[in-house]
């Protein structure tokens, strides 16, 4: 393996995000928009940490050779997060999707909790570098129990995501890897915003920078649907050629 530092990261801020299962993982990872969603204020000390349960080794051998495969049992792995805002979201983030809002407002505390599903994205940014692990689909639920050990600093609450397999997927999460360079967008997709492909490719500049960049669809965009460039501002397709701003 070749030195590469622009692999290395320092993380300097990060984010994280809940959108609906199956939610693809935002073409900008910066200024992720809707269904995406940030869960809130985080823990700037504990600030992410995955572990793991199975995954134990067997050897499997024959009368020839007693140590010819290994086998490994299937991995489950947790992320944890600590949560610092105790509004009505994070509450049911910690104590089950079917916490109760009750009528005085509260939030009640479920006999039966649910975990919530949904798609998790965690963003870091270590100076121009993006970071990120994303989940197509993931329960959400408490990781240990609440503490509120002092008055000096900010209370949290331990969340832990268990990612899964979604559809036809033979994976649970995915990493996005650092010093790859940087991925030329070849597509350009109707939406809302719309996004770029391939996934993870930069933005445009500018409406010149969308030369030779194929439009999906072909034909004219709708009402509103448009993309963000690099200089957040908006272009659409008509048919024809890219203009600036969206379509009418």
């Amino acid at each position: 393996m070749a030195l590469n530092d622009a692999a290395t990261l320092v993380i300097g801020s990060g984010n994280y995000l809940t959108a609906p299962v199956g939610a693809p993982i935002p073409t900008d990872l910066l200024a992720p928009t809707s269904p995406w969603e940030n869960v809130g204020h985080t823990s700037l000390e504990d600030i992410f940490a995955i572990s793991s349960e199975g995954g134990e080794a067997t050897v499997i051998g024959t009368l020839q050779n007693k140590s010819l495969r290994t086998k490994y049992s299937a991995r489950t792995e947790t992320m944890a997060v600590t949560l610092q805002q105790f509004d009505v979201a994070g509450l049911k983030l910690f104590y089950g999707s079917n916490a109760p809002i009750l009528p005085d407002g509260s939030v009640g505390v479920p006999t039966d909790p649910t975990p919530t599903v949904a798609a998790f994205l965690a963003v870091f940014v270590d100076g121009e570098n993006e970071f990120a692990f994303y989940a197509p689909k993931a329960e959400i639920y408490r990781a240990d129990d609440l503490s509120l050990s002092d008055t000096e600093s900010l209370a949290g609450l331990p969340i832990g995501v268990k990612p899964m397999a979604y559809g036809s997927n033979n994976w649970t999460y995915a990493v996005t890897p650092l010093g790859s360079g940087v991925i030329a967008p070849t597509g350009a997709t109707a939406g809302t915003p719309g996004s770029f492909t391939p996934t993870g490719a930069v933005r445009p500049a500018n409406l010149a920078g969308l030369t030779g960049i194929t439009a999906s669809p072909a034909t004219a965009w709708t009402t509103g649907q448009h993309v963000v460039l690099g200089d957040s501002s908006k272009a659409y397709w008509d048919g024809s050629m890219w203009k600036a701003g969206q379509a009418a």
